[in-house]
């Protein structure tokens, strides 16, 4: 039974993982993309002016 708890939490740890990098990808687009690009630039430009 050693190697069932010696699997779990890689297991669960590539199984968060997963669901992370899918939420990052679907977060990608969408109504706020625009807007959020908008900042972005703008924070940008802020920063390379300093």
């Amino acid at each position: 039974m050693d190697y069932i708890s010696a699997i779990v939490p890689p297991l669960v740890m590539a199984i968060g993982f997963g669901f992370l990098v899918r939420a990052i990808i679907r977060s990608q687009g969408g109504a706020q993309k625009a807007k959020e690009d908008a900042a972005a630039e703008a924070m940008a430009r802020t920063a390379t002016a300093e």
